[in-house]
C-alpha cells in the first residue's frame, strides 16, 4: 500500500489507516483526499507530502 510522509514534520499517510480525526476513512488513497486536507500533526498543506518509495533513501 502506498504511504506518504510529510516533509515537514514526518508524519506517515497510510491508506489503510486513514485520518479519522479529519473525517477520512480508512482505505481512501491520498490522491482522494481533498485538496484542502492539511497533516493532522503540522498542518502541512497536502502538497507538502511526498510518495514513500520502500527500500529507497
Amino acid at each position: 500500500m502506498k504511504r506518504y510522509r510529510c516533509k515537514v514534520c514526518g508524519h506517515i499517510y497510510d491508506l489503510a489507516e486513514g485520518d479519522p480525526k479529519s473525517g477520512i476513512t480508512p482505505g481512501t488513497a491520498f490522491e482522494d483526499l481533498p485538496e484542502d486536507w492539511v497533516c493532522p500533526v503540522c498542518g502541512a498543506k497536502k502538497a507538502k507530502f511526498q510518495l514513500v518509495v520502500p527500500g529507497g533513501v
